[in-house]
Parts: structure tokens; sequence; C-alpha cells
């Protein structure tokens, strides 16, 4: 038979539904269901999938009605106890087996949420919720009931006085009561006066009520984390910062443990394994880079908290995610779970870390700097006085050149623009970035790709060192763009060349290639040389700093080479070689270049 009270709290023709990403890390969540009314608090998202194939197709499910609190709006609804409802509006949505009755409003569980669950069993059911992990999240009303967990320990959970003994200004004005299986009534929600023989089970929902009091307790520390949706690592960031923070009188030590995600479900992405995560440490005031230490699997981390309002009461930690360990394809999904426990044995905070390997696609801007360069320099044969020794044809006899990378005096620097579209990359003369006619941000190799009404806010990039040409076809570079990865180019000067080839002056008679008429091509050497630029770039591994760790997919660095080869006369060759340092920094992740 129906039970009036919940019919009254019906909130008739809304569905609810709470869509996430499906990328995520998963926690299989036990709630223990009696036979009639049970109150739990979900700490996971389960709500990839509806309540129908959830529990509406599992026969050996006994759970036929599921109530959730929504708090949204005004929670003033309670005038002396919970179940007598202020006015027929009610803030609870409802899911029920097909057949019984009303309409259902709820579709999907949601995290971070109260429920009310009706059982037709006979003994206790345990309730297995496979879900996403989320952080948490509270909301303390002082206009009426809180329907809430607090988040404590899964095993040996504490008593509510225990657990509240930290808490003192809250346990001396709250009113407490929860739902002890059974049918609905006076008793049911009872007010519960025996704090320490009531355990405050992980996932056990109370009514609380404090009056005016305002609580921010729900364990003897606090991880603010910005969202619920935890700490998550895009293409474009390898740090995340959150906060630990001490609510009590006492010291708190808080400990941070990163444990492996239950296989996913069928139908979800896969997890490769578990990120490799790193806890900046201290400054290194002597080179100005901060410390680490690796956070993995049985390596957990502490700190200790002074107590509230002191001066290490409120600390902030910055994870860093290191991209050079991760090997797999880039889109493999890395996740894990940051499970944070207090010394005193009450509380349980965890929360998702998810970090995807990037795919290094788009556009990279950067530079080099040619610090080296290798001169042709004669070695002669020097007689007992240290004096070059004159040969039968009245030249002084050369035994070697030196032919060593020396330093210069000054660094030269050369602009790079290298784009990857994913599988291969080009070193590129010039490149255009801003929208197209339809408004989208493109990177193109020539100007007419854009819009021509929106160039006030475009932007073209040179590499005047490399040689123009009027379709700008790019040079293609051999090897990867990944950590680790020597990208190669090689960019070839026409002894003709008018727009490139710096031997070349144009209105110059000297330096035209042309012969004292003007009318024929001299060959190479006789005024210009052909010139071949392979130009190598071999990225370095980082270092072993937390900043240069975290920054792959977001800059490479490493060092510059490059080979020029002039041609000249009868096909006579002579190579030099330079060599320096370059960087590159993502400008843009699209990853097609448009012609």
């Amino acid at each position: 038979m129906k039970n009036k009270f919940l019919a009254a709290l019906l909130c008739a023709g809304f569905i609810f539904g709470f869509g996430r990403s499906a990328q995520a890390q998963w926690q299989t969540q036990s709630l223990l269901i009696k036979p009639g009314w049970t109150a739990v608090y979900l700490h996971v998202d389960a709500s990839y999938q509806t309540l129908n194939n959830m529990v509406g197709s599992d026969i050996n499910n006994p759970i036929q009605e599921i109530w959730l609190w929504n708090v949204s709006g005004s929670t003033l609804q309670y005038v002396t106890s919970p179940q007598s409802p202020l006015t027929t509006s009610s803030q609870w949505l409802n899911w029920e087996r097909l057949g019984t009755g009303l309409p259902s409003t709820l579709a999907n569980l949601i995290p971070n949420a109260a429920y009310l669950i009706h059982s037709t069993a006979t003994t206790n059911y345990t309730w297995n919720i496979q879900g996403k992990v989320v952080a948490p999240s509270y909301a303390w009303a002082t206009t009426g009931e809180n329907f809430l967990d607090f988040p404590t320990v899964t095993n040996n959970p504490p008593a509510l006085d225990t657990f509240l003994s930290l808490a003192p200004s809250l346990e001396s004005v709250a009113q407490i009561y929860q739902y002890i299986g059974g049918p609905l009534g006076p008793t049911n929600p009872s007010q519960v006066f025996a704090l320490h023989n009531t355990t405050v089970n992980r996932g056990q929902a109370f009514w609380i009520q404090s009056g005016s009091y305002f609580n921010n307790y729900y364990g003897p520390f606090t991880a603010v984390i910005p969202s619920v949706g935890g700490v998550a690592f895009s293409n474009l960031t390898s740090q995340f910062s959150f906060h630990l923070q001490n609510p009590t009188a006492f010291s708190q030590t808080v400990t941070l443990n990163l444990v492996a995600s239950d296989p996913p479900p069928a139908g979800q992405p896969p997890i490769v394994g578990l990120p490799q995560l790193l806890v900046r440490g201290a400054l290194n005031t002597t080179n100005l880079t901060y410390t680490y230490t690796n956070l993995a699997a049985g390596t957990p981390i502490s700190w200790t908290l002074t107590p509230q309002g002191t001066t290490g009461s409120d600390i902030v930690v910055v994870l860093g995610l290191n991209r050079y360990t991760m090997t797999n394809s880039a889109g493999s999904l890395y996740a894990g779970i940051l499970k944070f426990t207090d010394s005193l044995g009450l509380t349980e905070i965890d929360a998702p870390v998810t970090a995807q390997v990037a795919s290094y696609t788009g556009l990279w801007v950067g530079s080099a700097s040619v610090s080296q360069v290798a001169n042709y320099l004669k070695i002669y044969q020097m007689d007992a006085n240290n004096s070059p020794v004159v040969g039968t044809n009245g030249a002084y006899i050369v035994t070697g050149v030196n032919t060593n990378l020396g330093a210069v005096a000054t660094p030269f620097p050369l602009r790079l623009i290298v784009h990857n579209n994913g599988t291969s990359a080009n070193l590129l003369q010039r490149v255009f970035y801003g929208n197209n006619v339809y408004s989208n941000l493109v990177v193109a190799l020539n100007e007419g790709s854009l819009d021509p009404t929106q160039l006030s806010t475009a932007r073209r990039i040179s590499a005047v060192h490399l040689p123009w040409s009027a379709t700008n076809a790019p040079f293609p570079m051999s090897g990867q763009l990944v950590p680790g990865g020597t990208l190669t180019a090689t960019a070839t000067f026409n002894y003709t060349d008018q727009s490139s080839n710096p031997f070349l002056h144009t209105y110059h008679p000297d330096h035209n290639n042309l012969d004292e008429t003007f009318q024929n091509l001299l060959p190479p050497g006789s005024e210009s040389y052909g010139i071949q630029r392979q130009i190598t770039l071999s990225i370095s591994p980082p270092g072993n700093d937390f900043a240069s760790l975290t920054q792959a997919g977001q800059t490479f660095a490493g060092s510059y080479l490059e080979t020029i080869t002039m041609s000249g006369l009868g096909g006579a060759t002579r190579t030099f070689n330079t060599a320096g340092t370059f960087g590159l920094t993502l400008l843009s992740p699209i990853g097609v270049l448009s012609p």
C-alpha cells in the first residue's frame, strides 16, 4: 500500500537527470538496506545508467522506491520533526518500480545526495553501486533540516559522540534523527539520544537540525577541491592545487594515498593505469626550482595541520603530472583515486584524479638560439721557431682543417614554427592564425583562408630566415614531436632564388647571376651558391625538478643542430655546422593546417 507521507511529497512532472563526462575512475559503494525504510547518502556518481536499468531490471533487488532529497530552494520543510511536511509542495523526487502507482520523477542516481530507500525484503540487503568517484560537496542550512551523512571511514567507523567531540558547538545544539527500518511513523525516523551507541556508518544519512548554528564540520579535516570532478589534467594542464584545512581546535595529521580505480563497467572508456603524480615540495633558493615527492600507490604522503585559525591550519597542496612517464597512445586515460584520511581514524575523503596522454597536436611556436659555429680553420705545419713552413709552391703547408664547434660572441636567435597534425610535423616559413568566414579559428598557410573582415584580430607569424615561397609550402619533418623525439627538416635555397638566397642582389650587376650582357645565367658558384639547410631538433628529457617534469605537453626544449651545405662551381660543396638550444610552446591545439 502506498505510503501517504511519500505521496504528499511528490514533486510532479519533473524528470531529473545528472550527466557527467564519461571519463572517470570507478568505485563501488556498498549500502546496507534494511527491511522497510533506510536513509543513505551516495558518494559516487551512478548517473551513467538509469534506475530502471540498475534496479528495475534486477529481479533480485528488493528495492521498490527511491526518494531523493532535493536541497535546491528553501529548506524550510519541517517544524518539529522530519516526518511532518509543512506543505504539500516538497523537495522530494522519486523513482518507483513499474506498476507500483505514482509516476517517477527521478531517472538517475546523483552523487553527494541523500536518499530514502524502501525495501520489500524481510532481511537486510547489501546494495552495491558502482559509480564514478566524486569529490565531496556539502551545504549546511540553518532554516530547516539537513539530510546528509559524514564521510567517515568504511572500516571501524566511529560513534557519533566520538565523531562530534571535535565540534562541541555542533554537538551541543544538534538534533539528530535516523531511520531504523520498518514502516514510517512517529518513531521512524527516531531522534538519536544515545550518541555513544550510534555508529556513523559511511553512506548512512541522518536528519540534523542545528537551529541558527551554522556548521562547517564534516570531519577533522577538509579537502577543498574546486570541482566535484576532482583533479583532472587536460592536454594543457599539468599542475593542480587544492587546500587542506583544519576546522577543529586540535592539530590534525592528514594522509594522502593514491589508489587504483575499479575496472570500468561495460561501455565505459578503459583505464590504462595510475597517473604518475608529483607533490611539489620546498623551493630551492639556489636555482629557484621546486623539489618534489612521487605520489604512487603504496607510498602515502602526510601533512600536519595546526589548530584552526593558526598559521599552518590551511595549506595549499600542489599536484603535478609527470607526462614523460605516460607512454601509451594519445588520448589514453590514466585514472585513480586520491584517498585522504586522518590519524584519528574518523574521516575518509575520496576524490578522483584523471589524466589523458597529450596528443601534441597543433601549432608550436618558439625559437632557437645559435651559440656555436664550426669554422674552416686551417692548421699549418710549424718549424722549430713555431713559424709556418712554406712549401715548394710558395704557400704555407696545410696539415689539417679544424671544423670543431666553437662559441660565438653573441647567440643568434632564429624563429621556429612547427605544426603537428598528430601524425607528422612540418616546419613552416610563415603561418596565419585567425577566424575564417564561419568565425572558426584556423591555422592556415595563406591569408586567403581567413575572413577579410576579421583580419584586425588575426596574426601572421613568420620565420624570415627560412626560404620564402608564394605557396608557403611546408618543410616536412621526419621523426615525431613527442618527449625524447628528434625532428629533422631540410630547407633548400636555389642559387637563382631572388627572393631568399642571401648571395643574390637583384639590382647589383656583380650579384645577379647574369653575365656582362645581362642575358645569360651563370652557373652555381659564379656569383651565388646553392644552399641546403638541414635543421635537427632533439627534444631533451626534463630536468629533475617539479616544474620541468610537469611541463611536458605544453612546452618542449632541447638541442638545436644545423648543417649548412653550400654548392658551387662544378658541383663542389662545403659544409658548415652550427648548434645551440631551442624551445617550443603550444600556441593552438588545432590539428588541421588549412591550405
